[in-house]
Protein backbone atom coordinates (compact mmCIF):
# COMPACT_ATOMS: atom_id res chain seq x y z
CA UNK A 1 0.00 0.00 0.00
CA UNK A 2 0.83 3.79 -0.35
CA UNK A 3 0.48 6.23 2.08
CA UNK A 4 -1.93 9.01 1.56
CA UNK A 5 -3.14 7.66 -1.63
CA UNK A 6 -4.57 3.91 -0.74
CA UNK A 7 -6.82 2.57 1.89
CA UNK A 8 -8.77 -0.63 2.54
CA UNK A 9 -11.80 -0.92 4.63
CA UNK A 10 -14.74 -2.83 4.37
CA UNK A 11 -17.65 -0.31 5.47
CA UNK A 12 -16.59 3.46 4.87
CA UNK A 13 -16.35 6.92 7.86
CA UNK A 14 -19.75 7.84 6.42
CA UNK A 15 -21.51 4.59 6.94
CA UNK A 16 -18.94 3.65 10.44
CA UNK A 17 -20.50 7.32 11.66
CA UNK A 18 -23.52 6.78 10.88
CA UNK A 19 -24.13 3.19 12.70
CA UNK A 20 -21.71 3.63 15.47
CA UNK A 21 -21.47 7.91 15.66
CA UNK A 22 -17.67 7.11 15.18
CA UNK A 23 -15.68 9.90 13.46
CA UNK A 24 -12.56 8.80 11.43
CA UNK A 25 -10.87 9.70 7.98
CA UNK A 26 -9.99 7.40 5.86
CA UNK A 27 -6.36 6.59 6.01
CA UNK A 28 -7.15 6.47 9.99
CA UNK A 29 -9.87 3.69 9.11
CA UNK A 30 -7.67 1.94 6.85
CA UNK A 31 -4.66 3.70 5.42
CA UNK A 32 -1.64 2.18 4.53
CA UNK A 33 0.28 2.71 8.06
CA UNK A 34 -3.04 1.39 9.72
CA UNK A 35 -3.04 -1.59 7.80
CA UNK A 36 0.29 -2.13 8.08
CA UNK A 37 0.95 -1.88 11.91
CA UNK A 38 -2.41 -2.46 13.44
CA UNK A 39 -4.37 -4.89 11.40
CA UNK A 40 -2.07 -6.68 9.49
CA UNK A 41 -3.78 -6.67 6.17
CA UNK A 42 -1.01 -4.98 4.49
CA UNK A 43 2.30 -6.85 4.24
CA UNK A 44 4.07 -3.32 3.00
CA UNK A 45 3.51 0.32 3.34
CA UNK A 46 5.33 2.83 1.11
CA UNK A 47 5.63 6.28 0.62
CA UNK A 48 5.22 6.65 -2.83
CA UNK A 49 4.51 4.96 -6.23
CA UNK A 50 7.59 4.40 -7.22
CA UNK A 51 9.52 3.17 -4.29
CA UNK A 52 5.89 0.84 -4.03
CA UNK A 53 6.63 -0.80 -7.61
CA UNK A 54 9.80 -1.43 -6.91
CA UNK A 55 9.55 -3.36 -3.77
CA UNK A 56 6.86 -5.78 -6.15
CA UNK A 57 9.32 -6.52 -8.82
CA UNK A 58 12.15 -7.05 -6.12
CA UNK A 59 9.56 -9.25 -4.25
CA UNK A 60 8.47 -11.19 -7.68
CA UNK A 61 12.53 -11.95 -8.26
CA UNK A 62 12.62 -13.93 -5.31
CA UNK A 63 9.34 -15.99 -6.15
CA UNK A 64 8.76 -18.80 -9.20
CA UNK A 65 6.74 -18.75 -11.85
CA UNK A 66 4.23 -21.26 -10.28
CA UNK A 67 4.01 -23.60 -7.41
CA UNK A 68 6.06 -26.82 -9.81
CA UNK A 69 8.80 -24.82 -10.19
CA UNK A 70 11.64 -23.50 -7.76
CA UNK A 71 12.68 -19.91 -7.22
CA UNK A 72 15.24 -18.12 -9.26
CA UNK A 73 18.78 -18.77 -8.07
CA UNK A 74 20.80 -15.46 -8.38
CA UNK A 75 24.74 -16.10 -8.36
CA UNK A 76 26.12 -13.57 -5.59
CA UNK A 77 30.13 -12.84 -4.60
CA UNK A 78 29.05 -13.47 -1.38
CA UNK A 79 31.39 -16.26 -0.33
CA UNK A 80 29.45 -19.49 1.26
CA UNK A 81 32.20 -19.98 3.80
CA UNK A 82 32.12 -16.63 5.02
CA UNK A 83 32.63 -16.07 8.38
CA UNK A 84 30.60 -14.20 10.79
CA UNK A 85 33.02 -13.81 14.25
CA UNK A 86 30.66 -10.93 14.59
CA UNK A 87 27.93 -13.08 15.96
CA UNK A 88 29.89 -12.95 19.38
CA UNK A 89 29.65 -9.52 19.80
CA UNK A 90 25.87 -9.10 18.10
CA UNK A 91 24.40 -11.92 20.57
CA UNK A 92 25.19 -11.09 24.28
CA UNK A 93 25.43 -14.74 25.75
CA UNK A 94 23.35 -13.93 28.60
CA UNK A 95 19.41 -15.03 27.67
CA UNK A 96 18.24 -11.50 29.59
CA UNK A 97 20.02 -9.08 27.24
CA UNK A 98 18.24 -8.04 24.58
CA UNK A 99 19.90 -7.63 20.94
CA UNK A 100 18.25 -7.09 17.34
CA UNK A 101 17.84 -10.17 15.25
CA UNK A 102 17.80 -8.22 12.60
CA UNK A 103 21.25 -7.42 12.00
CA UNK A 104 21.57 -11.30 12.91
CA UNK A 105 19.82 -11.79 9.32
CA UNK A 106 22.17 -8.99 7.62
CA UNK A 107 25.15 -11.03 8.47
CA UNK A 108 23.85 -14.16 7.33
CA UNK A 109 22.43 -13.66 4.65
CA UNK A 110 24.08 -12.77 0.80
CA UNK A 111 25.21 -9.39 0.96
CA UNK A 112 22.98 -8.33 3.55
CA UNK A 113 19.79 -8.22 1.61
CA UNK A 114 16.60 -9.03 2.74
CA UNK A 115 13.16 -8.37 2.21
CA UNK A 116 11.21 -8.25 5.51
CA UNK A 117 7.65 -9.08 5.35
CA UNK A 118 4.63 -7.58 7.80
CA UNK A 119 7.72 -5.67 8.81
CA UNK A 120 5.42 -3.40 11.40
CA UNK A 121 2.99 -5.27 12.48
CA UNK A 122 3.49 -8.15 15.65
CA UNK A 123 7.68 -6.77 15.46
CA UNK A 124 8.21 -9.61 18.50
CA UNK A 125 8.71 -12.12 15.12
CA UNK A 126 10.47 -11.48 12.09
CA UNK A 127 9.65 -12.87 9.03
CA UNK A 128 11.65 -12.24 5.62
CA UNK A 129 13.06 -13.46 2.18
CA UNK A 130 16.58 -13.84 1.80
CA UNK A 131 19.31 -15.63 -0.29
CA UNK A 132 21.51 -17.84 1.15
CA UNK A 133 24.55 -18.46 -1.74
CA UNK A 134 22.28 -17.42 -4.53
CA UNK A 135 19.12 -19.75 -2.91
CA UNK A 136 16.06 -18.38 -1.54
CA UNK A 137 15.08 -19.04 1.53
CA UNK A 138 12.69 -17.79 3.89
CA UNK A 139 13.76 -16.66 7.57
CA UNK A 140 11.50 -16.91 10.32
CA UNK A 141 12.99 -15.43 13.70
CA UNK A 142 11.60 -14.51 17.21
CA UNK A 143 12.97 -10.65 17.56
CA UNK A 144 13.86 -10.32 21.48
CA UNK A 145 13.88 -6.32 21.00
CA UNK A 146 10.25 -6.72 21.18
CA UNK A 147 8.50 -7.99 23.86
CA UNK A 148 11.44 -10.03 24.46
CA UNK A 149 10.37 -12.25 21.21
CA UNK A 150 7.77 -14.18 22.57
CA UNK A 151 4.94 -15.48 20.49
CA UNK A 152 1.34 -13.96 21.22
CA UNK A 153 -1.53 -14.09 19.21
CA UNK A 154 -0.55 -11.94 16.35
CA UNK A 155 3.12 -13.41 16.00
CA UNK A 156 1.71 -16.63 15.67
CA UNK A 157 -0.53 -15.38 12.97
CA UNK A 158 2.27 -13.74 11.40
CA UNK A 159 4.80 -16.50 11.48
CA UNK A 160 2.15 -19.09 10.35
CA UNK A 161 0.75 -17.14 7.04
CA UNK A 162 4.47 -16.83 6.16
CA UNK A 163 5.58 -20.63 6.52
CA UNK A 164 2.51 -21.63 4.42
CA UNK A 165 3.50 -18.71 1.41
CA UNK A 166 6.94 -20.04 1.27
CA UNK A 167 5.52 -24.01 1.43
CA UNK A 168 3.45 -22.75 -1.56
CA UNK A 169 5.98 -21.32 -2.93
CA UNK A 170 8.89 -23.96 -2.56
CA UNK A 171 11.04 -21.90 -0.72
CA UNK A 172 13.10 -23.43 1.97
CA UNK A 173 12.37 -22.27 5.50
CA UNK A 174 15.08 -21.47 7.85
CA UNK A 175 13.89 -20.24 11.44
CA UNK A 176 16.41 -18.90 14.44
CA UNK A 177 14.98 -19.36 17.81
CA UNK A 178 15.68 -17.22 20.70
CA UNK A 179 12.06 -17.83 22.47
CA UNK A 180 11.36 -17.26 26.55
CA UNK A 181 7.63 -18.71 25.21
CA UNK A 182 4.04 -17.73 24.79
CA UNK A 183 2.82 -14.27 25.87
CA UNK A 184 1.05 -15.04 29.64
CA UNK A 185 -1.77 -12.93 30.14
CA UNK A 186 -5.74 -13.33 30.55
CA UNK A 187 -6.12 -10.51 27.13
CA UNK A 188 -4.08 -13.78 25.48
CA UNK A 189 -5.99 -16.42 26.49
CA UNK A 190 -8.98 -15.09 26.15
CA UNK A 191 -8.37 -14.28 22.53
CA UNK A 192 -7.74 -17.80 21.77
CA UNK A 193 -3.68 -18.30 22.04
CA UNK A 194 -3.78 -21.69 21.98
CA UNK A 195 -6.13 -21.60 19.30
CA UNK A 196 -4.08 -18.96 17.07
CA UNK A 197 -0.56 -20.58 18.45
CA UNK A 198 -2.19 -23.55 16.69
CA UNK A 199 -2.01 -22.30 13.35
CA UNK A 200 1.72 -22.10 13.62
CA UNK A 201 2.17 -25.28 14.75
CA UNK A 202 -0.31 -26.79 12.00
CA UNK A 203 2.03 -24.81 9.39
CA UNK A 204 5.13 -26.01 10.40
CA UNK A 205 3.78 -29.79 10.27
CA UNK A 206 2.17 -29.26 7.19
CA UNK A 207 5.28 -27.64 5.07
CA UNK A 208 7.11 -30.18 2.66
CA UNK A 209 9.81 -27.69 1.79
CA UNK A 210 13.27 -28.43 3.33
CA UNK A 211 13.07 -27.07 6.85
CA UNK A 212 16.05 -25.84 8.90
CA UNK A 213 16.12 -24.82 12.82
CA UNK A 214 18.78 -23.03 14.44
CA UNK A 215 18.45 -22.58 18.56
CA UNK A 216 20.84 -19.40 19.35
CA UNK A 217 19.77 -18.84 22.90
CA UNK A 218 16.81 -19.87 24.64
CA UNK A 219 13.96 -21.87 23.68
CA UNK A 220 11.34 -22.42 26.03
CA UNK A 221 8.27 -24.19 26.22
CA UNK A 222 5.55 -24.55 23.95
CA UNK A 223 7.00 -21.80 21.97
CA UNK A 224 10.37 -24.03 21.08
CA UNK A 225 7.88 -27.11 20.28
CA UNK A 226 5.64 -24.61 17.71
CA UNK A 227 8.65 -22.82 16.00
CA UNK A 228 9.58 -26.21 14.00
CA UNK A 229 11.72 -28.21 16.70
CA UNK A 230 12.90 -31.63 15.55
CA UNK A 231 9.61 -33.21 17.50
CA UNK A 232 7.43 -31.67 14.87
CA UNK A 233 9.59 -32.50 11.76
CA UNK A 234 12.36 -29.91 11.70
CA UNK A 235 14.80 -31.75 8.86
CA UNK A 236 18.11 -30.39 10.67
CA UNK A 237 18.48 -28.75 14.24
CA UNK A 238 21.20 -27.02 14.93
CA UNK A 239 22.06 -25.00 18.00
CA UNK A 240 25.13 -22.45 19.64
CA UNK A 241 27.20 -23.08 22.43
CA UNK A 242 24.36 -20.88 24.43
CA UNK A 243 21.22 -22.57 23.81
CA UNK A 244 19.27 -23.92 26.40
CA UNK A 245 16.47 -26.15 25.44
CA UNK A 246 13.87 -26.47 28.56
CA UNK A 247 10.03 -26.08 29.86
CA UNK A 248 11.00 -22.64 31.25
CA UNK A 249 13.96 -20.73 32.82
CA UNK A 250 16.50 -21.53 35.67
CA UNK A 251 14.42 -19.43 38.06
CA UNK A 252 11.31 -20.33 37.37
CA UNK A 253 12.05 -24.31 37.13
CA UNK A 254 14.16 -24.37 40.15
CA UNK A 255 10.95 -22.43 42.11
CA UNK A 256 8.75 -24.87 40.93
CA UNK A 257 10.71 -28.13 40.77
CA UNK A 258 12.35 -27.20 44.59
CA UNK A 259 9.67 -25.49 46.23
CA UNK A 260 9.47 -28.05 49.40
CA UNK A 261 13.17 -27.56 49.76
CA UNK A 262 13.82 -24.23 49.22
CA UNK A 263 10.53 -23.64 51.75
CA UNK A 264 11.96 -26.34 54.49
CA UNK A 265 15.30 -24.48 54.45
CA UNK A 266 16.93 -22.65 57.00
CA UNK A 267 18.00 -20.00 54.58
CA UNK A 268 15.17 -19.98 51.93
CA UNK A 269 17.03 -17.73 49.77
CA UNK A 270 20.25 -19.28 49.77
CA UNK A 271 18.28 -22.36 48.82
CA UNK A 272 16.69 -21.43 46.11
CA UNK A 273 19.88 -20.07 44.67
CA UNK A 274 21.64 -23.19 45.16
CA UNK A 275 18.80 -25.46 43.17
CA UNK A 276 18.89 -22.80 40.29
CA UNK A 277 22.70 -23.29 40.01
CA UNK A 278 22.23 -27.10 39.92
CA UNK A 279 19.30 -26.66 37.40
CA UNK A 280 21.27 -24.51 35.14
CA UNK A 281 25.08 -26.83 35.86
CA UNK A 282 22.53 -30.05 34.99
CA UNK A 283 19.91 -29.63 32.46
CA UNK A 284 20.77 -26.59 30.55
CA UNK A 285 24.43 -26.70 30.11
CA UNK A 286 25.65 -25.75 26.59
CA UNK A 287 25.60 -29.67 24.97
CA UNK A 288 22.79 -31.14 26.93
CA UNK A 289 19.97 -30.47 24.13
CA UNK A 290 22.77 -32.59 21.89
CA UNK A 291 23.13 -35.67 24.46
CA UNK A 292 19.78 -36.55 24.55
CA UNK A 293 19.38 -35.88 20.59
CA UNK A 294 16.94 -32.72 20.57
CA UNK A 295 19.65 -31.10 17.80
CA UNK A 296 21.85 -32.65 15.26
CA UNK A 297 24.65 -30.59 16.37
CA UNK A 298 26.15 -27.66 18.28
CA UNK A 299 28.21 -25.58 15.71
CA UNK A 300 30.20 -22.66 16.05
CA UNK A 301 28.51 -19.05 15.82
CA UNK A 302 30.95 -17.96 13.23
CA UNK A 303 30.21 -20.62 10.75
CA UNK A 304 26.71 -20.20 10.59
CA UNK A 305 26.19 -19.18 7.56
CA UNK A 306 28.61 -22.16 6.04
CA UNK A 307 26.75 -24.83 7.88
CA UNK A 308 23.60 -23.81 6.53
CA UNK A 309 24.42 -23.12 3.27
CA UNK A 310 26.09 -26.66 2.85
CA UNK A 311 22.51 -28.18 5.14
CA UNK A 312 20.27 -26.32 2.37
CA UNK A 313 22.48 -28.13 -0.58
CA UNK A 314 21.91 -31.48 1.02
CA UNK A 315 18.59 -30.90 1.29
CA UNK A 316 17.81 -29.67 -2.03
CA UNK A 317 16.47 -32.72 -3.83
CA UNK A 318 13.66 -33.58 -0.57
CA UNK A 319 10.14 -34.86 -1.80
CA UNK A 320 7.71 -35.36 0.99
CA UNK A 321 4.66 -36.53 0.10
CA UNK A 322 1.39 -35.56 2.50
CA UNK A 323 -1.52 -37.77 3.04
CA UNK A 324 -3.97 -37.62 -0.04
CA UNK A 325 -6.73 -35.67 0.79
CA UNK A 326 -9.70 -32.72 -0.53
CA UNK A 327 -7.51 -30.00 1.86
CA UNK A 328 -6.10 -29.48 5.47
CA UNK A 329 -8.38 -28.79 8.43
CA UNK A 330 -6.14 -26.03 10.14
CA UNK A 331 -7.20 -24.23 13.31
CA UNK A 332 -9.18 -21.33 12.55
Amino acid sequence: MVRETSQMFITGPDVVKAVTGEEITQNGLGGADVHAETSGVAHFAYDDEETCIAEVRYLLSMLPQNNRENPPVTPTDDTPDRRSDVFLDLVPADGSRPYDMAKVIEELVDDGDYLEVHERWARNIICALARLDGQVVGIVANQPQALAGVLDIEASEKAARFVQMCDAFNIPIVTLLDVPGFLPGVDQEHGGIIRHGAKLLYAYCNATVPRISLILRKAYGGAYIVMDSQSIGADLTYAWPTNEIAVMGAEGAANVIFRRQIADADDSEAMRVRMVKEYKSELMHPYYAAERGLVDDVIDPAETREVLIRSLAMLRTKHADLPSRKHGNPPQ
